[in-house]
């Protein structure tokens, strides 16, 4: 299979992902233990074509973002919503910074996906279950934005997805359910919050490797990234109409049982 094929595929892999709570980062690991990518791509690749999902949000909510550029100086909500984003992604981009190379060392394995993927299933059913739900009342985080200390919490939740496995917007969104923020808006939160996480981290990777990529290289991350930003585009407006119906239970089961079948094949394998 050519290689430009096998990036289409993951592609699609990470535009499904991203959104859902089932972690993007991880499956892309895996999956690139079975598809032969070039060697210049490895690591970099799992990071960069997470920009087709930073392009999904912005084509998403590109009509609320105007609104927001235009009447943010006289905007309370606005304001708050956005300075709630930045505390919220500041705990993970420091952390990230400071121990990148032993994250990249130590936690881009297999077996760690596997048992992140297990402790999240795990907890979202936690969650579910037993901390009392906030009801949706079908307002969003531009018209009722979170408050400042719901923000931080859900930066300090944030900082568990540097385990790949863990999955940011999983993270990010049981981070705003245990700060008492209805689904539906700790979704939406996620969305938004991945503008910067994301953002920060792709193009951090890009010239952190630039250099050890040829134009070809290049071609195949841009390729992932068109192709992750469609999928990413659609998931995105499908998770939004299931949350404001359904639990997230269902992906707590789906992670605890993909887990255990990567731990099987890695020591099967």
């Amino acid at each position: 299979m050519a290689e430009w094929l096998y990036v289409i595929v993951l592609g699609i892999l990470e535009g499904i992902t991203e959104f859902l709570p089932i972690s993007s980062t991880g499956h892309l690991i895996v999956a690139t233990q079975f598809l032969p990518i070039r060697d210049s791509l490895t690591g970099t690749f799992e990071i960069f074509i997470q920009l087709g999902a930073v392009l999904a949000v912005l084509a998403h909510y590109r009509t609320e973002l105007w609104h927001q550029f235009r009447t943010v100086q006289s905007n309370d909500n606005t304001q708050q919503l956005w300075l709630g984003i930045v505390i919220a992604f500041l705990p993970s981009a420091m952390l990230g910074l400071l121990f990148e190379e032993s994250i990249a060392a130590w936690l881009f394995r297999p077996t760690v996906v596997a048992i992140a993927l297990i402790s999240g299933g795990l907890m979202f059913i936690g969650v579910e279950r037993y901390v009392t739900a906030t009801p949706d009342d079908e307002s969003s985080v531009d018209d009722r934005p979170l408050t400042m200390q719901q923000a931080l919490i859900v930066g300090v939740w944030q900082v568990l997805a540097l385990i790949p496995g863990m999955s940011r917007s999983g993270m990010s969104i049981i981070g705003g359910m245990m700060a008492g923020v209805d689904r539906q808006r700790a979704t939406q939160f996620s969305f938004y919050l991945a503008l910067p996480t994301l953002g920060a981290a792709t193009i951090y990777t890009l010239l952190r490797n630039i250099s050890h990529l040829n134009s070809s290289s290049l071609g195949l991350l841009f390729l992932g990234t068109l192709v992750s930003g469609i999928v990413a585009w659609a998931s995105i407006g499908w998770l939004l109409r299931y949350v404001a119906r359904n639990s997230f239970i269902p992906f707590g089961y789906y992670r605890i049982v993909i887990g255990f079948v990567i731990l099987i094949l890695h020591f099967i394998l």
